[in-house]
């Protein structure tokens, strides 16, 4: 199911895999096939280890994502058990600009310093652009202008974690849209 490389001593690929397919099923973005899941359930997950596992270090990384995204969703007004069953949940409904620069400064990414990631200070610079935009300081930034955003990277030095900055976007651009349209 996932392509999250393995170890010689890692996770237990089963037990990972179940987890992540019950965020995929809670967010939308997959098929829900059993009780949605909360970001407090997954940050209680724990998984045995055996040989060629998944990486941990790489596990630990996609889960606190996901963590974040679910964090996020539940504060968008999350799911219940029946209509987690019964339709496919919105990425994102549409929000206050009030709480989307609260849930944009308290944003928080991962540090990486050995391989490559976006410049701190280009992401940091961009998201204050959207909070000011949110807060009527500057023009507003739109969904598409996220989208379209890129950053300068860094190969060696702290940097921010690509895959985590543009799942982060991703769903600020789908809150921008929803909020353009509210």
């Amino acid at each position: 199911m996932s392509r999250i490389p393995r170890r010689l001593r890692g996770y237990r690929r089963a037990q990972v895999d179940a987890v992540l397919a019950g965020i995929a099923g809670t967010l939308g973005t997959a098929e829900l096939t059993g009780p949605p899941v909360t970001a407090e359930q997954t940050r209680a997950a724990r998984f045995g280890l055996e040989l060629r596992g998944y990486d941990r270090r790489i596990v630990d990384e996609l889960l606190s994502e996901r963590i974040r995204e679910l964090e996020a969703y539940e504060q968008v007004g999350g799911y219940s058990a029946r209509h987690a069953r019964t339709r496919a949940p919105a990425r994102f409904s549409p929000v206050s600009a009030d709480w989307l620069v609260e849930w944009i400064t308290n944003a928080q990414f991962g540090v990486v310093r050995v391989r490559r990631g976006y410049d701190e200070r280009d992401v940091d610079a961009f998201l204050a652009r959207v909070v000011a935009g949110l807060e009527g300081e500057a023009p507003p930034v739109s969904g598409r202008d996220v989208r379209e955003s890129r950053f300068r990277t860094v190969r060696f030095g702290a940097a921010y974690g690509e895959r985590e900055v543009d799942r982060f976007l991703d769903q600020l651009a789908s809150a921008l849209d929803g909020l353009s349209k509210g």
